[in-house]
């Protein structure tokens, strides 16, 4: 992992080395055989970087037209916290009348110990992803139900229209598209050898939320619109500067570990977007719900 630059205004964090004189090139890195570029993964610092916070013109665009016309039937809320500091409320608009299975799991989880006391992981350009509740079973009913779902959403954003196209939008995660395909094994049952399909990866449980901040395409086809974030983007704003370990999937050093196999790059992947401070539901509920 080579050496990076912290991209960053914030007068608090240290200052770092200046870059190399533009008329006189770095050195090249030096050559690494197999092993010790995966070596290199667990050996290289970690480095931040910054996502940036959604401009003004995003913040006061709000959520998608298709979204800002879906009926709000029930408004619930997170209070969070960064770095152990209060940082203020988030209020959203629940779509129980368009994505019910969606709205009613969301209504769940914000009431009694679901996302009480859980993190934020991951900050991308784009939006934040809430970690969920790891404890909730993944099963596959529920979570094709929920995907099911994504249609219906889809189906409200006419003339082109995506559901998450601009700032405000709330989704739960119900697939992942960077899971690779299942993998065939041999398995005995009644004393017979059968193929069976083996899932690499975790597979989402439907407790994992995002918030755009922005454009966010790629989660179309992975995350089911349960609402609209009402009042508290600033908020969502200032979770969207928190300092994160920085992608470093396009190192020649990563990609390598990861072509070996190495278990270190898989840990190390883990890690990146995953922000440096705390990020922490500190309290939920229900503002408003219909009878």
């Amino acid at each position: 992992m080579s050496h990076q630059i912290l991209n960053t205004s914030n007068p608090t964090l240290p200052s770092l080395p200046q870059p190399h004189n533009h008329h006189q090139p770095p050195p090249p890195p030096p050559k690494l055989g197999r092993r010790a570029a995966a070596v290199a993964i667990a050996a290289a610092p970690a480095i931040l970087s910054v996502t940036p916070a959604p401009s003004r013109a995003q913040e006061a665009t709000g959520a998608a037209p298709c979204i800002a016309d879906l009926p709000v039937t029930a408004k619930a809320f997170p209070d969070v916290s960064i770095g152990g500091e209060p940082a203020g409320r988030i209020t959203v608009g629940l779509f129980g009348d368009t994505a019910p299975a969606g709205a009613s799991r969301f209504l769940s989880l914000v009431t009694g110990v679901g996302y009480r006391r859980k993190e934020f992981v991951k900050i991308v350009p784009g939006y934040v992803q809430h970690g969920g509740v790891v404890s909730y079973p993944a099963i596959e009913e529920v979570t094709d139900r929920l995907a099911a779902e994504m249609g219906a959403v889809r189906a409200q954003c006419r003339d082109g229209r995506r559901p998450h196209a601009a700032a405000g939008a709330v989704s739960i995660v119900v697939r992942d598209p960077s899971l690779p395909p299942p993998k065939p094994k041999l398995v005995a049952r009644g004393g017979k050898l059968e193929i069976d399909q083996e899932q690499v990866g975790v597979a989402p449980n439907g407790t994992e939320f995002v918030i755009t901040t922005g454009d966010a395409p790629e989660l179309d086809a992975s995350a089911l619109v349960v609402g609209r974030v009402v009042d508290g983007m600033d908020v969502v704003g200032k979770i969207a500067a928190v300092p994160t370990v920085r992608d470093n999937t396009a190192s020649p050093y990563f990609r390598v570990a990861k072509l070996i196999g190495d278990k270190r790059a898989v840990v190390a992947e883990r890690g990146f977007n995953r922000p440096y401070t705390k990020i922490l539901v500190t309290n939920c509920g229900v503002l408003q719900q219909q009878p």
